[in-house]
């Protein structure tokens, strides 16, 4: 779909510019300095020649014979409506705009994208920008940017919403001899996007590691669709800014106030199967070593140093990434002591001690990766001395060119492991400055090997009686109710979720025959549309065991809600069967912009909020992945059953996680839905939803 834009015979820079240091000169010479196979056409209305390079006043002005494949833009944002009209014309399938001034700079801005937009799709013409660096393809030699570093060939793919995140990785790149497949500046994303880009990198034969800064997706759906195909067969590592939870809507669910769209973006991350760093650091590293080391088979690692306190640092990092500490077989032990001297400590961390030179590192090293225990290694090596760190530098580097487990290296220290250093970049192999950043990467390699082999789920269809839900939810939004509690159990019945025995009562001598009818003990609930939380105004009262019980209560409850909440409109009472012997965990979901529906679970009642021990998921999902949502919350052998506590029904629970992805799935009307709390009996009794909230956009 995008040869021609990566892999142009004919370029044309509308905008190019005869004066150094103005962006159309510095595309034309990036331009000019790329392979030999590609044409570049200057336009310019006031310069007839530039660098050598005739010059045409439009693209309407090159002669028949030459087809542009690809327009890069470089004019005031103004005129750029105008100069895409013009390739739409002349038969202009592919442009960059790099010029600035579109949405990121206002109102006007925005108008004038949006008229960008219009014409690319009146002209069926493919858009990167507006508002980028460019792009660059080292397999075909193209450099259609205005970066300042040129870009050595590698095989990883790199895409960034930010132009200064692009020059600075270009900048740390070409230092140290990193090289790339492709590498595109996003800009503003006004048509082709990261999605664009993911399904471009999977299929691309010189890439085998996708990396990418983003600040946002444009389809969030499609996004992960993508991402879970592409990861299968190529590692995709994302630093994604902006993870504060700044909502733009208030919102009135236990569920909306934890979520944030930092959840949403871990969810679908993990659904689809990428690495996320933390850091652009991070990312830069977990990129090269994929980029590097082959997968490690299992998470068991060897450490070898020549310092002790370096390999407790590796040993204590590798325990905060649940990492194992391998355990050698006997022989290599054995082996292992015939060379190395009788101070030295032969179990992991293998301490070859401070005068080790490259005979016994390598000794050591040969000896590990034959053990069938171990996974990875992870060589450690300060300056002491007598310390060959050149020596070693090379051993290493002969070491991870030949070896089936990854060889990480922390060559620690500033000046004197320098010319080591500098070794390891010549072979394209990383030096990480510290243990912890070796077991990061460690890490992210063990992660992927995971996530590539992991077997692919379709979300789980459940049955339900859907046109009872639809004639609920239509007849609500006709009437224009947004926020719904108990009276709408209901919808719960028409998607199988066991719901707890109850009736809705308006004045106190039906409260009292409900809670005869019902069966003692009752829970008392205050029912209002205005009343999210109501514990929180007294609007619950347990455990109530005969008709004067409930006579206080209702006349207790109304008193207190009156006080905290004189205006909130009061339609009733529901009166509940009490349960016991059961534990209380929270169901709910709030619906993402970018994603869709986000389920949460975790302990439920009135300490979940303060608690935050929740796990999030993108509607909707699979069984797999309801099972891991219950068990990824640290509370989880509180369900499972700890100190001989009798296991909840965890079955019942992943049942109703899969009917309440269902439901929200099928109605995109739903903004929040919380069940708080579903009641979950000891194993094989089932649940049973005791209260629910949503929200529906009317």
């Amino acid at each position: 779909m995008l040869e021609k834009m990566f892999n142009p015979k004919w370029v044309a820079v509308i905008g190019a510019s005869r004066t150094e240091g103005k962006v159309g000169r510095a595309v034309l010479e990036n331009l000019m300095e790329s392979s030999n196979n590609i044409e570049i056409i200057p336009i310019n209305p006031k310069i007839d020649e530039i660098l050598g390079l005739k010059c045409y006043p439009s693209i309407l002005d090159v002669p028949d014979g030459i087809r542009v494949d690809l327009a890069v833009i470089v004019v005031p944002a103004k005129v750029v409506p105008g100069s895409i009209d013009e390739c739409g014309r002349a038969g202009v399938e592919n442009i960059i705009v790099i010029s600035a001034g579109f949405k990121e700079a206002g109102v006007e801005g925005a108008r004038l994208e949006r008229e960008c937009i219009s014409l690319c799709e009146k002209y069926d013409i493919k858009m990167i920008g507006p508002n980028c660096l460019g792009i660059i393809d080292t397999s075909s030699g193209l450099n259609a940017s205005f970066a300042a570093n040129k870009a050595y060939k590698g095989n990883i793919a790199m895409m960034s919403q930010s132009g200064a995140i692009c020059t600075v990785t270009l900048d740390w790149a070409e230092r140290i001899g990193v090289g790339f497949s492709k590498f595109i500046s996003l800009g503003n994303k006004a048509l082709l996007a990261e999605n664009d880009f993911l399904e471009l990198f999977g299929h691309d034969s010189s890439t085998y590691v996708i990396s990418a800064y983003l600040e946002g997706v444009k389809d969030g759906p499609e996004f992960i669709r993508i991402s879970q195909h592409v990861s299968r067969s190529k590692p995709i590592v994302i630093v994604k800014s902006g993870r504060s939870s700044v909502g733009s809507r208030a919102v009135s669910s236990h569920t909306g106030t934890l979520a944030g769209s930092d959840a949403a973006y871990n969810a679908a991350f993990k659904q689809g199967g990428i690495i996320r760093s933390d850091s652009l650091e991070e990312m830069l590293d977990y990129s090269r070593a994929f980029s590097v080391y082959p997968l490690p088979e299992g998470r068991n690692i060897a450490i070898i140093t020549n310092a002790g306190g370096l390999g407790i640092l590796a040993a204590d990092a590798c325990s905060n990434k649940s990492l194992s500490i391998a355990s050698f077989e006997e022989g290599t032990i054995e082996r292992l002591q015939e060379k190395l001297p009788a101070a030295a400590n032969v179990y992991n961390p293998v301490d070859v001690l401070g005068d080790a030179g490259a005979n016994l590192y390598q000794h050591a090293l040969d000896m590990v990766l034959d053990d069938i225990n171990v996974n990875g290694i992870i060589v450690l090596v300060s300056p002491q001395a007598m310390t060959d760190v050149p020596g070693i530098a090379e051993m290493i580097a002969s070491k991870i060119k030949t070896s089936s487990k990854p060889i990480l290296c922390n060559f620690a220290g500033g000046s004197r492991i320098a010319a080591g250093e500098e070794i390891l970049n010549v072979h394209g192999i990383p030096n990480y400055p510290s243990a912890e950043r070796a077991v990061a990467s460690m890490n992210a390699l063990c992660n992927y090997y995971s996530i590539k082999n992991r077997k692919q789920h379709e979300p789980v269809k459940m049955d339900s009686d859907s046109e009872f839900a639809h004639y609920f939810i239509e007849k609500a939004t006709s009437e224009g109710i947004r926020s719904h509690g108990l009276e709408s159990m209901d919808i719960l019945k028409a998607y199988d979720i066991p719901v707890v025995p109850s009736k809705i009562a308006k004045k106190l001598s039906d409260v009292i025959s409900s809670a005869e009818e019902i069966g003692y003990p009752v829970v008392m609930k205050i029912l209002s549309p205005d009343i999210s939380h109501k514990t929180d105004v007294g609007g619950i009262r347990l455990n109530l065991q005969h008709a004067d019980d409930v006579e206080r209560a209702y006349k207790s409850m109304m008193s207190d809600v009156k006080h905290y909440m004189p205006d909130a409109r009061i339609t009733g009472v529901q009166l509940q069967k009490m349960i016991d012997g059961g534990k209380e965990v929270i169901i709910g979901m709030d619906r993402d912009p970018q994603f869709g529906p986000l389920l949460m679970f975790g302990l439920g009642g009135t300490y979940v909020e303060f608690l935050k021990d929740v796990s999030f998921a993108v509607a909707p999902i699979s069984m797999p992945e309801a099972k891991k949502m219950v068990s990824s919350i640290k509370t989880y052998p509180m369900i499972a059953g700890v100190r001989g506590e009798a296991a909840s029904d965890i079955d019942s629970i992943v049942q109703t996680l899969l009917k309440v992805s269902q439901l929200v799935t099928d109605f995109p009307e739903i903004l929040e839905f919380e069940i708080n709390p579903l009641m979950v009996m000891p194993e094989g009794k089932g649940c049973v939803a005791m209260d629910i909230r949503f929200t529906l956009n009317v």
